[in-house]
């Protein structure tokens, strides 16, 4: 087995370092390349499996929201890259020194071709380490709705209520307004609108909304639910059912759709009437004035 491999050796060493180009005072060889393609599918693959056991696994037995274990294990994986990526080249013997001319040929194209993807990487560093997302939060930014579930580096993956994926550039979470419903906690206040017909008492009506929140389990008890009298309709007295929620903050039409199922079983059950709108018409004669009446023939 050992004779077999010396052999194998012997017959690759010669085609490994056969020399494809130079680079500066650096030759690359077959080897060479082969060397880097493997290093970098390594320090990629290890770099992501790492990035996998810091979210899973351990900054989890450390009490840390999905979100900030997301933007650690991130962050720590392109650290990761960046400094292996240094070892890997130094160590096939290449002068870094020599990547200046790399870098200016590189920012030419930036300049001409490349802003939106460094635009778009560079936001992404910032979102990490600012977090003003992260994943889990509930997000609108232009016009996407719904759940961030990866931050990349380039950009950033959303899921909407019909389970759509949406990849949204990174540089629209620093640039646009974006609306994130759950920054700071879970908590959301929902404001559905009813109306009812002028005849119906304010008072009767505050209680009989306040009992339908009362029996659905998606509403918090803490803060309380409140009715706000709004306006008066054209045709309705107006109010505002208030409502908070965290089962339902990524979700809101559900509620709305179950608290509006309720209400209507009410009104119904309790005979309240529900308007529509109406408009009275009023018809005036062109012969109402004295003065605008035809004159009629006088028989002497």
């Amino acid at each position: 087995m050992k004779q077999w491999f010396k052999d194998l050796e012997e017959i690759l060493r010669p085609a490994l370092g056969y020399k494809l180009f130079q680079l500066g005072d650096t030759p690359f060889t077959l080897g060479t390349i082969f060397y880097l393609i493997l290093s970098l599918f390594l320090l990629f693959y290890i770099s992501e499996k790492l990035r996998v056991l810091l979210t899973r696994r351990i900054l989890v037995k450390y009490n840390i929201i999905l979100g900030v274990r997301q933007s650690i294990a991130t962050i720590v994986k392109y650290t990761i890259v960046v400094i292996g990526l240094m070892v890997i080249v130094e160590s096939t013997g290449f002068n870094l020194s020599t990547l200046g001319l790399i870098a200016g040929a590189l920012g030419v194209g930036i300049g001409f071709g490349l802003q939106g993807i460094t635009n778009n990487f560079i936001s992404g560093i910032i979102i990490l380490f600012e977090r003003p997302v992260k994943v889990g939060d509930r997000v609108d930014v232009g016009e996407v709705t719904g759940i961030i579930i990866k931050i990349a580096a380039r950009a950033t993956t959303v899921i909407s209520n019909d389970n759509i994926a949406i990849v949204v550039p990174n540089s629209e979470f620093i640039n646009a307004k974006v609306i994130n419903w759950t920054l700071n906690d879970r908590n959301v206040r929902f404001n559905f609108p009813v109306g009812v017909a002028y005849t119906e008492d304010p008072e009767r009506i505050k209680k009989i909304l306040l009992d339908v929140v009362d029996e659905n389990p998606g509403v918090q008890k803490v803060p309380k639910p409140d009715v706000l009298f709004d306006s008066f309709g054209e045709s309705s007295l107006n109010f505002i059912l208030r409502v908070w929620t965290s089962s339902y903050s990524d979700n809101p039409n559900v509620l709305k759709s179950q608290l509006y199922y309720s209400i209507f079983e009410k009104f119904k059950e309790h005979k309240i009437r529900i308007p529509y709108p109406q408009r009275d018409l009023h018809l005036i004669s062109g012969f109402d004035k004295p003065e605008e009446q035809p004159l009629q023939d006088k028989k002497d």
